[in-house]
């Protein structure tokens, strides 16, 4: 585990390759501008699912942001993640969320799934701000692995604000939701073989 100067546990975990997916998100076109084709992804898995939000989200240096993004209201747009969601000069909702906000930056760090039916069941995970200014209380994560880099570039998610059962259905949907979308990815890098 890591911690600050002052003893506490940091709950978002050190990210080495930042700099580097950075640069490859901009070679691939992928991030800062919202995509209909991810918006309409993250329906699908909004439904497939049944959870009330789910994200398409790539992660550079600093922050995270919801290329595609489904909210309760239909309505795609950030502003349904509350205070969290970052707020443009004209009062817009922006989807970018800090990188010390959620649970895909710890998915980008494990290259792996992440299962959390309640998130206040793991002390490294409860004290995430998305608890309290958001409610979110369950989670389901996979990394979008990109085969030419071997970068984690982002994550397909789906949140709850109540505990969820995800089980072994939920790994498998979530892990063939992130496979699918990266085959949508590689049709669109004029880097990729």
């Amino acid at each position: 585990m890591t911690y600050d100067a002052t003893g506490r546990l940091l709950l978002t975990p050190v990210d080495r390759e930042g700099p580097e997916r950075a640069s490859r998100l901009r070679d691939l076109g992928l991030g800062p501008t919202a995509d209909p084709v991810f918006d309409l992804f993250a329906d699908r898995l909004a439904e497939l699912t049944c959870a009330p939000f789910a994200m398409v989200n790539f992660i550079d240096e600093n922050r995270q942001f919801f290329a595609g993004l489904h909210t309760p209201d239909g309505r795609h747009r950030g502003g349904a993640l509350g205070a969290l969601a970052a707020r443009s000069a004209d009062g817009a909702a922006d989807r970018y969320m800090a990188r010390d906000h959620g649970y895909c930056p710890h998915v980008i760090a494990r290259r792996k799934a992440l299962v959390l039916e309640d998130v206040c069941d793991y002390p490294r995970f409860a004290g995430n701000p998305v608890v309290d200014e958001i409610g979110i209380r369950s989670y389901l994560g996979a990394p979008l692995l990109d085969d030419l880099t071997g970068l984690a570039l982002g994550t397909v998610c789906v949140v709850d604000i109540a505990p969820r059962p995800w089980g072994r259905a939920g790994l498998a949907t979530i892990k063939a939701a992130a496979a699918e979308l990266m085959e949508v990815v590689r049709g669109r890098g004029s880097l990729w073989p």
